[in-house]
């Protein structure tokens, strides 16, 4: 994934727009293995920030579409003041899942999957990743919409999030309690989900109306990140960070 990257923002280097989008949507369009594909995408010790900037983007697109603040500056820091960090949505507690999980390494995979996973701020995530999830469900009702997704009242007088529920199609929905089955269903949201984010009609729409903007005035990038290889490494996140994970 990280050679991959480097070879896109070589390529981009002092690229004028219209060349850039062309290179871009080459390179998205030649994926054969994404995340849309992938069934059982999860986390694992070697794509830490490939997930957390996925959650991060999807995250983002969410509250975007439900006519929120872009956030996605924020939600990729993943170390120091403000950092945010990946949400198990089912603490680390296999004897709670026994009856489906008779062996802990099951549980283990099923916990990791991307459809089980959040963004949340660094203390929070401390303060009651140990709790379960009818616990924690409460609390998600007070952080980024993806969270709040899973509480029934998010759908509740939030017109922007219903709007954008009925021009995508997308099968949110509130969870009272989660287990295999409800984990699976939001698998396959996550993925649904990662289909419209990256799809390739849409990355070129989205790179048309951009190339001539400010990066700053579209997406709160942390100014430490702007200029030269740094903002060519933010945007082949920003824009691919669902593939090769």
């Amino acid at each position: 994934m990280q050679y991959a990257k480097f070879l896109i923002m070589r390529d981009i280097r002092g690229k004028d727009p219209v060349e850039l989008a062309s290179i871009l949507i080459g390179n998205l369009s030649q994926e054969q293995e994404t995340f849309s594909s992938n069934d059982r995408l999860r986390l694992h010790g070697g794509n830490g920030k490939q997930i957390h900037n996925v959650l991060a983007r999807m995250t983002e697109f969410v509250e975007v579409g439900s006519e929120m603040k872009s956030k996605y500056g924020e939600y990729i820091v993943r170390s120091g003041r403000g950092a945010y960090e990946i949400e198990h949505i089912w603490a680390n507690h296999p004897e709670l899942h026994k009856v489906e999980f008779p062996n802990v390494a099951d549980f283990d995979e099923y916990r990791n999957r991307i459809g089980g996973l959040l963004l949340l701020p660094k203390s929070s995530n401390a303060s009651y990743g140990d709790l379960s999830y009818e616990g924690k469900v409460e609390h998600y009702n007070s952080q980024n919409l993806l969270a709040r997704s899973l509480h029934e009242l998010s759908y509740s007088h939030n017109p922007g999030f219903r709007r954008f529920l009925e021009r995508t199609g997308l099968t949110f929905k509130a969870y009272k309690s989660f287990a295999r089955e409800e984990l699976d269903q939001r698998q396959k949201l996550y993925q649904d989900l990662a289909q419209v984010i990256w799809s390739p009609d849409r990355i070129a729409e989205l790179l048309i109306r951009l190339v001539h903007t400010s990066v700053s005035q579209q997406i709160c990038c942390p100014q430490k990140r702007i200029g030269g290889i740094a903002i060519r490494r933010y945007w082949v996140d920003y824009l691919f960070g669902s593939t090769s994970c």
